[in-house]
């Protein structure tokens, strides 16, 4: 799974995975107890997949964010949205050295770690980390020796006799 499908629905707590698509809305899975809720298309939902965090140089989505935490937590448990404001802005300092301090609220850090730490502990993580691919290597193609046209065969031919 990766973050096209985790919704964080306003005004209700943790997060939630899109199941189907109705009519009206749509009903989505709590990741936090696994309950089933129907949304309606006036509430104020977001994709993970949409969000970003405001840097000096302009914005990094959430999910290379999530996965510098993975790295640096090695996949495991960040710390605690529930750290005081200083812990919380030193800690995304060493995640994201430049995101921007006047526009990246205590609140925005405190949610990052908190949605991080919800996907940890479903396991979700393993599908943040950035897939490493290896470079291809081509085999180098032997080229075969281009063969003269037809007619300059023949010309050449014609010459010899």
């Amino acid at each position: 799974m990766n973050l096209t499908k985790i919704l964080a629905i306003s005004g209700k707590p943790g997060l939630y995975e899109l199941k189907v698509q109705t009519r009206t809305g749509f009903v989505a899975e709590s990741l936090i107890d696994g309950k089933k809720i129907t949304v309606n298309l006036k509430s104020n939902v977001s994709l993970l997949s949409e969000i970003s965090i405001y840097t000096y140089e302009g914005e990094k989505p959430l999910t290379e964010v999530m996965q510098q935490i993975a790295v640096k937590e090695n996949k495991g448990q960040a710390i605690s949205h529930k750290e005081d404001n200083a812990t919380l802005a030193a800690y995304f300092k060493q995640i994201l050295p430049d995101y921007d301090e006047e526009r990246v609220y205590p609140s925005d850090i405190k949610k990052v770690l908190n949605w991080y730490n919800t996907l940890q502990a479903k396991g979700l993580v393993t599908d943040l980390a950035p897939a490493v691919e290896e470079p291809k290597e081509e085999a180098p193609v032997a080229e075969k020796p281009k063969k003269a046209p037809a007619a300059k065969k023949a010309k050449a031919k014609k010459e010899e006799e």
